[in-house]
């Protein structure tokens, strides 16, 4: 695994770029940030993989 998260944009974000959620799952804990925040420190959430596979399980 990579030392520095490596950001996705989620497949729920919408198609116009400016309000984008994304998630970084190769550490061992899960990171998800808004994308208005990629060149700046910013509000990010980290959860433990099996948090974020139980909150995936519970909103889809």
């Amino acid at each position: 695994m990579s030392e520095k998260p490596e950001y996705r944009k989620s497949s729920y974000s919408g198609s116009s770029n400016d309000a984008c959620v994304e998630v970084a799952d190769n550490l061992p804990k899960v990171q998800v940030r808004d994308s208005k925040y990629k060149n700046e420190v910013g509000p990010e959430m980290k959860a433990s993989r099996g948090a974020w596979a139980s909150f995936i399980g519970f909103v889809q």
